[in-house]
């Protein structure tokens, strides 16, 4: 891994009584894109502005590069933004609006010329420079204003949801423009989102927070395979839970089903949440089913619903009466003759199920 890049160290930010961040500690390294991920109020916005400058923390520090800039304001910290609203000058032109910050620091002419036909033809807007904001597009006027924002070559990038006005396809074409320019430039760059979806195909880590707190730190592979606590395992993709009880050591019971999972951590007699993923629970045809099968349960499909790639069946568990979610492929009902009120055996596989305690 490249060296820390951004240190931040135990950062509450108060207004008035109430806490928006408590106690946050987390490191950036040297090029890497980095998401704040949770719903709306968790605190992830407020991080970015007092990296910023833009909300100075009422406790903790931040470093970057090596410099505390914990008290410095915006304009003596090192980094470009891009807002939701794109916030462009309406009375300037693409090109006038790039050079903005460039003027600001008086270069000269030919630079300031040079830097904007390099970065306009960077986010494929060269054609576009004599125009003014309103006879753009969205998506070009936010490539505007990652443009201007990256104009003064900036140590950091931050991003506050730049995505989240834009239609669903323009959303998704500039995602991956925006990671593939990052790439390129090996600028360190931090973005805010509440969308799951957009974090885990941009982000090479994703910081999960709530109410203020970071609940977990990982990849995107990590964050979605293993989710730290019932919250992110709940906030990121769509994911099954069951109320269960610890049996034994790598035991526990979903009614009267015996389900073999790893317990570590976790006591006899402790009530828990099972959860497990749809792309992970295995139906058949019950009278195929292997008796001898483990975590196996019966139980009838009452709905299914065409999703494209897939299929999400709802399936009730006849001991427990509780109902699950399963993904079958085209394949699966071919296979086993899938259809609503078909009896099926439903396995969990040990290895894709997590636990949760209950909150005493």
């Amino acid at each position: 891994m490249s060296e820390v890049f951004l240190k931040i160290e135990n950062l509450t930010k108060n207004f008035g009584q109430f806490t928006a961040l408590r106690d946050i500690s987390l490191e950036v390294f040297q090029g890497e894109f980095v998401c704040f991920l949770g719903p709306s109020g968790c605190g992830k916005t407020t991080l970015l502005r007092a990296i910023a400058g833009l909300d100075i923390q009422t406790q903790g520090s931040i470093a970057q590069a090596g410099a505390d800039i914990s008290v410095l304001p915006p304009a003596e910290r090192d980094f470009g933004i891009v807002f939701q609203s794109y916030a462009l000058f309406p009375n300037l032109s693409v090109e006038k609006n790039v050079a903005y910050g460039l003027e600001s620091r008086r270069a000269q002419r030919d630079e300031i010329s040079q830097r904007v036909a390099e970065l306009l033809a960077l986010v494929d807007l060269a054609d576009q420079a004599k125009k003014y904001p309103a006879q753009l597009s969205g998506g070009q006027q936010q490539r505007v204003a990652l443009a201007r924002a990256l104009a003064t070559s900036p140590g950091l990038l931050l991003l506050d949801e730049p995505l989240s006005a834009l239609d669903a396809k323009v959303r998704a074409h500039l995602r991956m423009e925006i990671k593939d320019l990052q790439r390129r430039l090996a600028v360190t760059t931090i973005m805010v989102t509440h969308d799951q979806e957009e974090a885990l195909t941009m982000a090479d880590r994703i910081v999960v927070m709530n109410h203020g707190v970071i609940e977990q730190i990982g990849t995107p592979q990590e964050i979605y395979a293993s989710p730290a606590s019932q919250f992110v395992a709940d906030f990121i993709g769509t994911m099954n839970f069951l109320s269960a009880r610890i049996a034994s050591s790598g035991k526990c019971l979903l009614e009267a089903t015996e389900i073999a999972v790893d317990t570590s951590g976790l006591e006899a007699g402790q009530q828990v949440q099972l959860a497990v993923r749809p792309e992970d629970i295995h139906l058949e045809a019950k009278e195929s089913a292997s008796a001898e099968e483990q975590n196996q349960t019966p139980g009838t499909i009452e709905s299914m619903e065409y999703l494209g790639a897939f299929v999400r069946a709802t399936v009730k568990l006849h001991q427990s009466g509780a109902r699950v979610q399963a993904d079958l492929s085209a394949g699966d009902i071919d296979q086993w003759a899938m259809a609503p009120q078909a009896a099926v055996a439903v396995t969990l596989p040990a290895d894709k199920i997590r636990l949760y305690p209950l909150d005493a």
